[in-house]
C-alpha cells in the first residue's frame, strides 16, 4: 500500500532493524535456494520466487539509504526514491497474489470453476490497486524539514483523496487475502476428514499441513500488518508534528511487519513446498535404497540355502 516516508535518525533504526531481517533471512535461506531453486528446473515459480525475494533486496538498500540521515537527498531525488519504494510494494504485492493463486489451483487439481473464480477476483482487485497506486504516485510531492541539526523529507499527498483511495485499496487487499486463506483452509478440511478415515499419513496430507502452515503464518503476518497501516489515515500522518516521536515509531513497526509479510513470508510458500518435497523424495530413495539392501540380502541367503 502507498504510505507516508520520512526520513529521521529514530526512523532510520527501525529501517535498519526490518532491513536487516530481511537480509538475515535470504542469508539463512540462501543454501536451500540454492539447492531448492537455481539448481531446479526452471518454472513460473522460480521466476516468482526470485523476482520477490531479490526485489525485498532491492527495497531495503534503497529503503536504508533513503532514510540515512547522513546520505542528503534533494526534494526531486527523495520523491523518485519514494516512488520506486512503492511501486517495489506494489510489484510484490501483485507477485504474491500470483503465487496464492498457483497454490490454489495446484490445490484444487486445477477446478475450472475455481480458477475462473480466482482469477476474475484476482485481476478485478489487482487492476484497481495498481490503477489507485498511479493516481497517488501523480499526486506524491516532497517537503523539507531542518530541525536540531536533523534533514527531514516528508512525502506526501499534494490532494485530500487519498484517505478514500487507501482505504478502499485496503479493503480489496484484504477481502483477496481472505478469500484466499478461506479456499486454502476449506480444502485442507475436506482433504483431512477423508484421510482420517484412512490409517497412516501419507505425502497429500503432509503437504497439506505443510501448506496451511505456511499460509497461517503468512496470513497471521498480512493482518498484523494491515491493521497497523490503518493507523496511516490518522490525521498526524497527514500532518505531521515536527518534534512528533508517535508518528516514526507507529510507521517503524509497521514498516516491520510490512516488510517480514512481504519479503520473509512471501518467499517462503514457495521454499516451503520445495523443501517439503526435496524431503519427500530424498525419504523415498533411502526407502527404496534399503528395500534393495533387503531384497539382495534375501536373494543372498535363498541362494547358499540351495546350494
Amino acid at each position: 500500500m502507498m504510505m507516508v516516508m520520512c526520513r529521521s535518525n529514530l526512523a532510520c533504526g527501525f529501517v535498519v532493524a526490518s532491513s536487516a531481517g530481511v537480509i538475515y533471512d535470504w542469508a539463512l535461506t540462501f543454501g536451500q535456494e540454492i539447492e531448492l531453486v537455481w539448481r531446479q528446473q526452471w518454472s513460473l515459480m522460480t521466476l516468482l520466487y526470485l523476482s520477490v525475494r531479490y526485489f525485498g533486496i532491492v527495497f531495503v538498500v534503497i529503503n536504508i539509504m533513503y532514510n540515512a540521515p547522513t546520505i542528503s537527498m534533494t526534494d526531486t531525488v527523495s520523491l523518485i526514491v519514494s516512488i520506486i519504494q512503492n511501486w517495489i510494494n506494489v510489484v510484490a504485492t501483485v507477485i504474491i497474489g500470483v503465487i496464492m493463486v498457483v497454490r490454489l489451483r495446484a490445490v484444487y487439481r486445477g477446478s475450472r470453476k475455481v480458477m475462473i473464480f480466482l482469477i476474475i477476483t484476482f485481476l478485478a482487485v489487482i487492476i484497481i490497486y495498481c490503477v489507485f497506486a498511479v493516481i497517488a504516485t501523480s499526486h506524491l510531492s516532497g517537503e523539507e524539514l531542518i530541525l536540531s541539526c536533523t534533514y527531514r523529507c516528508y512525502v506526501v499527498f499534494e490532494e485530500g483523496h487519498s484517505t478514500l483511495m487507501y482505504t478502499v485499496t485496503w479493503i480489496l487487499i484484504t477481502a483477496w487475502e481472505v478469500v484466499a486463506v478461506c479456499l486454502t483452509a476449506w480444502v485442507a478440511v475436506k482433504h483431512f476428514r477423508e484421510l482420517r478415515r484412512r490409517s497412516g499419513r501419507d505425502v497429500v496430507e503432509d503437504s497439506l499441513a505443510v501448506l496451511m502452515e505456511s499460509h497461517v503464518a503468512y496470513f497471521a503476518s498480512f493482518v498484523a500488518a494491515s491493521c497497523l497501516e490503518l493507523g496511516y489515515l490518522s490525521p498526524a500522518f497527514s500532518t505531521p508534528h515536527p518534534n512528533s516521536l508517535g508518528p516514526p515509531i507507529y510507521a517503524g513497526v509497521a514498516s516491520i511487519f510490512s516488510l517480514m509479510q512481504l519479503f520473509v513470508l512471501g518467499p517462503r510458500l514457495i521454499l516451503c513446498i520445495r523443501e517439503h518435497y526435496a524431503r519427500v523424495e530424498a525419504e523415498s530413495y533411502a526407502a527404496t535404497g534399503m528395500s534393495s539392501i533387503v531384497f539382495q540380502e534375501r536373494v543372498h541367503v535363498q541362494t547358499s540355502n540351495s546350494v
